[in-house]
């Protein structure tokens, strides 16, 4: 999304109880960029001292606008190169259970409940073809899937804009 086009008011991010100023977002924006930077050199980057800087990420993070700090691992480096998305259809009276089984399948790396003729929005790591077919079939207990494999990620996982510029 362009810069020019970004919502900048309370009423178009939700309330954030007026913590997501100029110094704030700047500061989203840089951990965005490197989610390990120091506190002492955060605060050189944006010309506060640690002490601050460190005040306003923990009042970000207890408002829930910082909701963690998360490492990322190639599943490919641990025996799991292939990657699909599975759109579940619960049979009647099923749609607790998908819920269920795909929180306790450590395959299932996402589980979002979704809008249209589906129910729900899986994503599935798998070592092959074979362990993803295991996976979608204890699906098929409560409901139809449709799968889609994923050949390439023209645009891999990355951070929400921020617009350091914004004004509340």
């Amino acid at each position: 999304m362009p810069a020019e086009s970004w919502p900048t008011t309370d009423s178009a991010y939700g309330s954030n109880n007026g913590l997501l100023d100029r110094v704030n977002r700047r500061l989203l924006a840089e951990l965005h960029a490197d989610p390990r930077i120091s506190m002492s050199a955060l605060g050189r980057t944006v010309g506060m001292s640690a002490p601050a800087v460190t005040e306003r990420v923990q009042r970000m993070e207890r408002a829930g606008i910082i909701t963690g700090y998360r490492m990322d691992v190639d599943p490919a480096a641990l025996g799991l190169p292939v990657l699909a998305f599975a759109r579940i259809r619960p049979s009647a009276g099923q749609l607790p259970k998908i819920a269920e089984l795909a929180a306790s399948l450590p395959q299932v790396t996402e589980c979002h409940r979704i809008t249209g003729e589906d129910c729900f929005l899986v994503k599935v790591h798998a070592a092959g073809v074979p362990q993803l077919e295991e996976v979608l079939d204890k699906f098929l207990l409560y409901g139809q899937t449709t799968t889609s494999i994923v050949v390439t990620s023209p645009v891999p996982p990355r951070p929400l804009p921020v617009d350091p510029a914004a004004t509340d």
